[in-house]
């Protein structure tokens, strides 16, 4: 076939046009030659076959792309392998690989386990690179590579001193923090894989195992909950974070709570072979946690949504755990996992017990603490708020109730003082009382009721060197103090963590050290401390401890003070012990252990940790002691399925009747402004006794305020609380009305009327005032039952104020129910019933009867009422030497002598001595009180509470 050229002619302005036309009819030819030859082929038998195997490669391709996604990368792997065998890498591959290190892909993770699988000296190439060519887009890479990786890492994102030190938001966020800063989730898991690749995977693993010493004392440093560093380390290093989560919370299911309070300079990183600056252990540990939840916020529901309720199953016997501190909830936890039904019996009504009232939301979160106990929860691990062991229940109890072992991790809780002159002064309190109505009580929100000293502009003091001072002195800082923590020794030997103390000093706290008081001075007319005298010390010999100690010089200086916190550690509380006389305790009061290597204690099936056990510790040795009891545990089982199904079904039954809603059943006004309440509170009823009282939140924004039981009925499951309404808590108390229920009411606390039977002839003298009838009713009433002659006084303002004195009431039936046994003397200060005065007119009669040779001998008094009336009874018995005893209802926080704000000044031998109203009383012997000191106590907070009726329209 011959093709037709165009005729010839001139030539075209454009000679390249022609040129065109002839290459595109020489294609055209082409492509009609080829196209025959195609379609001639395709029949063949090779290339059949091959779009066959086309064809089962795009299905493949489709079914298993992980096959070919490996194969590219390993292609790709060896293109960037190549690259470091260069001197060094370039910007463009550093900024490439970067970006692909981000991408959060399989590509990304290949990348990551090559990196972290080289060799040292091809680190520090990267190291170098990212330092060189990635600077100006992280900062924090600037001078990376000097000293990498021994001493150099990036730290973790601290806010600023000058914003952080006038809020209560978290100071050290994390790696997450420089989320703040613009910086994406992906790019910080990178920041937390950067610090992986400096771990040198140590063989002796001294991070985790701690540096073993001789004669099996504990080792030096290691981590107290066994978590598998190293290992955890190395799946950061391969990417595989997840992984990382999972095994860390094998061991310890709570890392975003320890890995923020732990002390991990004298643990962990304190053996770590990077001296200069070791990994950031703690750091990456609560990283993990707080990542995945960004990354999957359902990921623990889901996780825990198969798993049966140990409860139902009834397969492994119950367990008690008392307290929800660090030690409880990891031991709870570790149990709850394992299967074992269990129930955490807390004496607060919020969970978290230190982790909750004493650490400052600014270091350790409040959700943090949710998200442990949501874990347990979902484990099917029970809760139980309120309920004070040893108090509402002793040990036995519980396991008379079907627990099968028993943990105690109650912590040590007992504030300790100086016992310097001026301790008693107001605006003298302990660290764990200031922090419990900052933290737990949220004093610091307008919107809640509990009081707070006034800081805003004040001169505040905190006394002592540990973390507890520095939480304290930071706290009051945000508060608007001038702070100055004082110290007996140099900066040097102060045992708060460096990190807490640096913080501190950044916030503008002062620091006076070699200074201790010697004593408290205050204001005559107000009772408030306004200064204080230092001792000036210099350090002498070393003590045990290997710190020298100080030593006075004889120099003394002033120092004004408004506030005056003491952070001098804690003893433990006897609570417990005092319940249980068989549990072994250390002349320090703290719970003994059967033996080295067990948690169990000297009562068999009871198991201890923490505090409890050690004294003054750290919330990490306190979860290390409660996963090592868990362990215990477990392995002990003992009891055949029948026994266990009946433990189980009884523990079950306890458990809801303890956590049963405080409701008001009943409601009635006694007279004007003061209220009678029937509340169902069945453990409580049950425990009840004379001369006790309970601690009542009316709702969570309320205050706490110490009732005394007036009655209550073990067979109905109610007691019955008489409130008179004097401040907005209990102004709002006696507007609840029947079917409302209490935030909680714990109790019942304190010590029982001691009473024992006294000779025929004489009689116990009550002197009720106002609304001391109600505590004084089963008192009374104790007393007859024993057989005395009760002989009851009781004063009101004026007759239209008197209540349960009806024969249908309380006191009438009592006394037609005893007789001539109950001798009953009213007095109204108007005189418009009864004896006109005060109780301590018919008092005095009847004392002065008695140095006749006259009337019923008076045996002992007991007074209860205002507190001016109570000093009146006390000093008028005194020169009679009739024993007389005052139930003292002081300001309180805890009620169970973890804050010590109960404080009465009493004198035993020429001295003047600490006791506690809930602990060692409320009935304390009226003639041991200095009643010059504790009568201003009652005027504490008098300033906060009148702002606070008149916010609420009271």
């Amino acid at each position: 076939m011959t093709s037709t050229l165009p005729p010839v002619g001139p030539t075209p302005a454009n000679a390249s046009g022609r040129d065109d036309l002839l290459r595109y009819l020489d294609a055209s030819t082409t492509l009609q030659s080829s196209s025959a030859e195609v379609a001639e082929l395709e029949q063949s038998d090779g290339v059949a076959e091959y779009n066959r195997q086309l064809e089962l490669l795009r299905r493949r391709l489709l079914a298993e792309p992980q096959a070919f996604r490996e194969m590219f990368i390993s292609d790709g792997m060896s293109a960037v392998a190549w690259e470091f065998t260069q001197p060094e890498l370039g910007a463009d591959f550093t900024r490439s690989l970067w970006s692909m290190l981000r991408r959060g892909d399989d590509a990304s993770t290949v990348l990551m386990r090559f990196l972290w699988n080289l060799p040292l000296g091809k680190k520090r190439l990267f190291i170098r690179a990212i330092d060189k060519h990635l600077s100006d887009r992280y900062p924090m890479f600037d001078g990376l590579s000097d000293g990498w990786p021994a001493s150099t890492s990036i730290p973790p994102y601290v806010r600023d001193a000058e914003s952080r030190a006038t809020d209560f938001g978290l100071v050290n966020q994390g790696y997450l923090g420089y989320m703040s800063l613009g910086y994406t989730r992906e790019d910080i898991d990178l920041f937390v894989w950067l610090e992986a690749l400096r771990d040198k995977q140590c063989a002796e693993k001294p991070c985790e195992l701690g540096i073993f010493l001789a004669n099996h004392r504990e080792p030096k440093g290691g981590c107290p909950v066994k978590i598998h560093i190293p290992q955890i380390l190395e799946l950061i290093g391969n990417g595989r974070f997840q992984d990382a989560l999972e095994l860390i919370e094998g061991s310890n299911p709570l890392p975003n709570v320890t890995g923020r309070v732990c002390p991990q300079e004298l643990q962990c990183q304190g053996v770590c072979l990077h001296k200069e600056n070791p990994i950031q252990i703690g750091q990456v540990e609560w990283f993990l946690p707080q990542r995945e939840k960004l990354v999957n916020p359902d990921s623990i529901t889901a996780r825990f949504a198969e798993i049966p309720d140990p409860w139902d199953r009834a397969e492994k016997p119950p367990v008690a755990i008392v307290g929800s501190g660090p030690s409880g909830l990891i031991n709870a936890y570790l149990l709850a996992a394992e299967g074992f039904p269990v129930t955490v019996f807390e004496a607060f009504h919020a969970l978290g017990g230190v982790l909750r009232y004493g650490i400052p939301e600014f270091r350790l979160p409040n959700d943090l603490i949710d998200d442990v106990v949501n874990k347990i929860t979902l484990l099917g691990g029970r809760f139980v708020s309120n309920f004070v062991v040893g108090k509402t229940a002793s040990l036995q109890d519980l396991r008379d109730a079907g627990f099968w072992r028993i943990f105690v991790g109650s912590g040590a809780g007992l504030p300790r003082f100086m016992n310097v002159p001026g301790e008693h002064l107001l605006n003298v309190m302990s660290a764990n009382e200031f922090l419990t109505r900052v933290n737990l009580m949220q004093g610091l929100r307008p919107d809640y009721e509990t009081p707070l000293p006034d800081t805003e502009g004040k001169q505040v003091i905190v006394i002592g060197g540990g973390n507890t001072a520095m939480d304290a002195a930071r706290t009051a800082r945000r508060l608007g103090g001038d702070v100055t923590i004082v110290y007996r020794r140099t900066q040097a030997e102060m045992p708060a963590r460096v990190e807490e103390l640096h913080h501190a000093l950044e916030e503008g706290i002062h620091l006076k050290v070699l200074r201790g008081p010697s004593e408290f001075i205050g204001d005559v007319e107000t009772g408030f401390v306004k200064a204080t005298t230092l001792d000036v010390m210099e350090l002498g010999e070393p003590d045990e401890s290997g710190r020298r100690r100080p030593a006075a010089t004889g120099k003394t200086e002033t120092m004004l003070a408004d506030l005056v916190i003491m952070a001098l550690g804690n003893d433990a509380n006897p609570i417990i012990k005092d319940s249980e006389p068989r549990l072994h305790t250390s002349k320090w009061g703290t719970i003994e252990l059967s033996e080295q290597g067990s948690q169990e204690t000297t009562l068999a099936g009871v198991f201890t940790g923490g505090d409890a056990a050690r004294g003054g510790s750290t919330a990490i040795r306190a979860a290390g002691d409660g996963q090592a009891a868990a362990r215990e545990i477990v392995g002990s089982i003992d009891v055949d399925p029948t026994t266990i199904a009946a433990m189980v079904a009884s523990a079950k039954t306890y458990t809801d009747t303890a956590s049963t809603a405080q409701r008001v059943i009943a409601t009635s006004e006694l007279s004007d402004g003061i209220h009678e309440f029937t509340v169902h509170s069945p453990v409580i009823a049950q425990a009840a006794q004379a001369g006790q009282f309970v601690r009542v939140l009316p709702r969570p924004d309320g205050e706490l305020i110490p009732l005394t039981l007036a009655d209550w009925d073990a067979e109905a499951g109610t007691i019955c609380l008489v409130v008179q309404g004097m401040g907005t808590s209990s102004f709002e108390i006696n507007q609840m009305v029947v079917g409302d229920s209490f935030t909680g009411i714990a109790g019942p606390l304190g010590r029982p009327s001691d009473v024992h039977r006294y000779p025929e002839g004489s009689t116990v003298v009550f002197t009720a005032g106002g609304l001391g009838l109600p505590p004084v009713f089963p008192i009374m009433r104790k007393h007859l039952e024993t057989g005395n002659h009760v002989t009851l006084i009781a004063g009101f303002r004026s007759g239209d104020l008197m209540f349960w004195t009806g024969e249908d009431e309380r006191v009438g039936r009592i006394k037609a129910q005893y007789g001539d046994q109950l001798e009953i003397i009213y007095t109204t200060n108007d005189g418009s019933f009864g004896v006109p005065g005060f109780v301590t007119g018919p008092l005095k009669e009847l004392l002065e009867a008695n140095t006749r040779g006259e009337g019923r001998t008076v045996a002992e008094v007991v007074t209860i009422g205002p507190p001016m009336m109570m000093r009146a009874v006390s000093d008028l018995t005194k020169p009679f030497g009739v024993p007389c005893v005052a139930s003292l209802n002081s300001i309180m926080v805890d009620a169970t002598g973890m804050c010590g704000a109960c404080m009465v000044p009493v004198i035993i031998d020429g001295k003047l001595v600490r006791k506690h109203a809930c602990i060692d009383g409320p009935e304390i012997d009226s003639h041991l009180i200095d009643w010059e000191k504790f009568l201003p106590r009652f005027g504490l907070f008098k300033t906060q509470e009148q702002r606070s009726r008149v916010a609420h329209g009271f």
